[in-house]
Formats: C-alpha cells, sequence, structure tokens
C-alpha cells in the first residue's frame, strides 16, 4: 500500500485536480494506494473541494481546525500512516505538495526505487527552475543549518517530496519513546522528518525532479530571509539531529 500524504492549506485551486491527476497515474500503474489530506484549518474552499473526490477515491481527509503550520501538518500525517498500516515493512509513506509544484507522474519511479528495496527514496529538484525566492533560500538554507546539523548524501534536504518506508517511523516511535517525530516548521520540518528517519534506513536512494512552479496560480509562500532565519533558530534548537544526521 502507498499512502500519499499531502499538508494543504488554501489549495482549493489545485488540490481537486490533483487528486485527479494521482487517480490517473494509477490507472496506468497498477498500484494499490490512499491518499490522506491533512487540511490545516484553511479559509477558502478547499474542504468543499474535498468532499465530492472521497466518493470516488481511496481518500481520507483529516481537518485540523485552526491553521498550526505545515510542521504540524506533516507530524499529524506520519502519526495517521503509522497507526493506519497493516504492512509496515511492505508500505510507503510519500509526502507531496498540494499546489502542482510535486508532479504525480514521478511517483511510478520513486516506486520503482522503493519496490527495489530502498527505504527513503528523495527527489532532488533542479534549482534552475526553481522561482527566485526558493532558489535563494535552496542555496543559502543550508549554509544556516550547517553550524547545527549536517545533511550527508542527499543535495536537497529541504524537499518535502520524498517516500518512506513506513517501519521507519515505527522504528522511530519505539526508540524515541515520547519525543515527536516533528517538532519545527516550514522547510526545516522537512530536513527534521528525513534527518531522523535516515539513521534507520538501510539504503537511500535519489531520483531527479522537475517540479513545476509555473502551474499553481498563486505565488509562493517562500520568504528567503524569514525562512532563513526560522532555520536558524529550528537548527539552534534541534538538539539530537546532529547526532541523527552523522
Amino acid at each position: 500500500m502507498l499512502h500519499i500524504c499531502i499538508p494543504t492549506y488554501n489549495e482549493g485551486p489545485t488540490v481537486g485536480v490533483l487528486l485527479w491527476r494521482i487517480r490517473k497515474v494509477f490507472q496506468e500503474y497498477s498500484r494499490e494506494y490512499e491518499v490522506i489530506v491533512y487540511d490545516d484549518g484553511s479559509t477558502d474552499d478547499t474542504a468543499a473541494t474535498l468532499e465530492p473526490y472521497c466518493k470516488v477515491l481511496p481518500l481520507t481527509v483529516l481537518h485540523g481546525g485552526k491553521r498550526e503550520g505545515f510542521g504540524h501538518a506533516l507530524g499529524a500525517l506520519c502519526a495517521d500512516v503509522s497507526r493506519r498500516t497493516k504492512y509496515p515493512r511492505r508500505d510507503a509513506m510519500v509526502v507531496m505538495q498540494a499546489d502542482f509544484t510535486d508532479q504525480p507522474e514521478s511517483l511510478p519511479e520513486l516506486l520503482k526505487r522503493f519496490e527495489g528495496g530502498a527505504d527513503i527514496v528523495a527527489t532532488e529538484r533542479a534549482q534552475q527552475s526553481m522561482p527566485v525566492a526558493v532558489r535563494r533560500l535552496a542555496k543559502f538554507g543550508p549554509w544556516m543549518m550547517r553550524p547545527f546539523v549536517a545533511a550527508r548524501d542527499v543535495a536537497d534536504p529541504f524537499a518535502s517530496f520524498k517516500m518512506y518506508r513506513i517501519s521507519l517511523l515505527r522504528d522511530y516511535a519505539k526508540s524515541s519513546g515520547d519525543i515527536p517525530l516533528v517538532t519545527s516548521d516550514g522547510w526545516a520540518a522537512n530536513l527534521e522528518l528525513f534527518l531522523k528517519l535516515a539513521p534507520l534506513a538501510r539504503k537511500i536512494e535519489k531520483v531527479a525532479v522537475e517540479p513545476r512552479y509555473d502551474l499553481r496560480p498563486r505565488e509562493t509562500r517562500v520568504r528567503p530571509f524569514a525562512d532563513a532565519m526560522a532555520l536558524y533558530r529550528a537548527g539552534r534548537a534541534s538538539g539530537g539531529w546532529r547526532k541523527a544526521a552523522t
């Protein structure tokens, strides 16, 4: 089973079309899947857009009430998937953005790597295709985190589009006790999830993807300076991340 996890905030114009594109991919590439959308307190028509898709797709919508941020949504999705899976060694979780940046057509390639034995499949984005704000953060963000963490082997650790074997989530829970898997927000949440699970993985593979920032109808929410400072603050508060990454 592939659990496709989509954190969502005010993505009404795109999330429905994205779900339909996912459905089309798996009509052509036979694989059991389900989609789990976490609606992080959207104030637009996201909830109304999702409702009819629950009748025609294997879709579960989790409603978070008030907005609490991307990191909270990511952590809630991880916890939900870890609870619901029956076969954690065989099942996978993939995190996708709801704004068309991550292309569903890339999923079969990620699944091939997973089925070939990879416990984590990380995507790496071509920087030249990014909007200026995203490119600046992707370039300078690692420098802000470098005093605190060292992400090895993956050139684009901030990217959210990654596939994880669900047994890694359960292994982390067993070893960490009550420590949450995700405690940070924004791009740092993607990095934290990767760094905490990577030491538990036997094999990590990378797949180059071409994100489509040109397809989404809104401007990027990335604010390079503010987000870089948030990464720095997350790094200072990270504690065991450095140990997990080395």
